[in-house]
């Protein structure tokens, strides 16, 4: 049991970790354009200020909300450190990362971030310790209509990407290719990351759907 436990949390922090870094690979790759939600957040900060860390936990926190009145049960631990870590180590790798301004390595960085990401969210999401607000979000509209993990994401990042842009957030090329592809890449991380999990501590709590029964 202290195995498992362990484990679990590992898969979390690392997921945490990555996805954190692929959020901010993707913002030093900008000219691409930048996440869904992260042109919402540019363009929260452009209108009202603060960092956009900071504007991920806020709406990290109102979506939180908005889950709660839907399933009627109270978040996971895991959620909330989810809303305050990711947040904040946007900002940290924001400043880490040096801003890259030639076009080969935006686009190096700009792919490597979606990679990172779509990693990130499969293998925190695979110890159920609790999902992030907006994978909560996603988790929960799929299991109401019964939709594959790829069109609830997918729908989800377009409506957010063009509320962000009509607030002034930079979108591109690849905003519309993270909205598009996201969904698919975590389709196949998150059971990959399930499989792993399982292999190494036992656990097991397949609750999305497999690849083949989705498409």
């Amino acid at each position: 049991m202290r195995k498992e436990f362990v484990w679990r949390w590992t898969f979390f922090i690392c997921g945490i970790f990555f996805m954190s870094l692929g959020i901010s690979m993707t913002i030093k790759g900008q000219r691409f354009g930048i996440s869904p939600w992260d042109v919402l957040h540019v363009g929260l900060h452009k209108h009202l200020g603060l960092s956009i860390g900071t504007w991920s936990i806020l709406m990290g926190v109102i979506i939180v909300i908005a889950t709660m009145i839907g399933t009627k049960s109270w978040p996971q631990l895991g959620t909330w450190l989810n809303i305050v870590v990711i947040g904040s180590f946007i900002d940290i790798f924001n400043w880490l990362i040096p801003d890259i301004t030639s076009f080969a390595g935006q686009l190096i960085i700009f792919v490597g971030g979606v990679l990172v990401i779509a990693i990130g969210v499969g293998v925190y999401v695979s110890p159920n310790v609790g999902a992030g607000p907006r994978d909560s979000l996603m988790l929960l509209i799929m299991k109401k209509v019964g939709w594959s993990i790829r069109t609830v994401r997918t729908g989800i990042e377009l409506f957010v990407a063009v509320a962000g842009w009509l607030l002034g957030g930079p979108v591109g090329i690849g905003t519309v290719a993270l909205a598009l592809f996201t969904g698919s890449l975590i389709q196949y991380t998150l059971p990959l990351s399930q499989k792993l999990l399982f292999n190494i501590s036992g656990y097991s709590f397949f609750y999305t759907k497999s690849t083949e029964d989705q498409e």
